[in-house]
């Protein structure tokens, strides 16, 4: 069996499995670290930190990667313009709820999901840029203590 034909479920912190298969989960660091390496020896993997929807996606980006590698975010930074870093497939799949790209951002850290991670962080940058804290803390749900 290759790594491409082997497939394994990753566990939401809610018990939901997602099926998906080695060769696009290897992204993330916590999966490809969870078999040494070798396809044919994983098995379900928990992620206790991730929610299912946000592992949903995760998978989603996952997939799409593995067919399409998105174009590293080169740093310093040539464009705040994220039209002008990534494909199309990637300006579209990040464009959602503030609240939930910081949802992201955290399960990408914790599954060390790298590109997913910069996409979420430059997203997030982006969205925060030339804010007031007001505005910030509205954008993002926070009250006040």
């Amino acid at each position: 069996m290759t790594s491409t034909d082997v497939t394994f479920h990753l566990i939401s912190k809610e018990g939901d499995k997602i099926e998906t298969t080695y060769e696009a989960a290897k992204i993330s660091k916590i999966v490809e670290e969870s078999c040494d390496g070798d396809p044919d020896s994983i098995t379900d993997v928990p992620l206790p930190a991730v929610s299912t929807a946000v592992l949903a996606k995760i998978i989603e980006f996952c997939e799409h990667y593995k067919l399409d590698p998105m174009k590293k975010i080169e740093r310093p930074l040539k464009s705040m313009k994220i039209e002008e870093l990534v494909q199309d497939w990637y300006v579209n799949f990040i464009d959602t709820d503030p609240l939930v790209l910081v949802e992201l951002a955290k399960a990408c850290n914790y599954m060390n999901v790298e590109p997913l991670l910069d996409l979420t962080c430059f997203t997030v940058a982006r969205l925060i840029q030339g804010k007031n804290d007001e505005e910030v803390k509205s954008m993002f749900g926070f009250q006040e203590k």
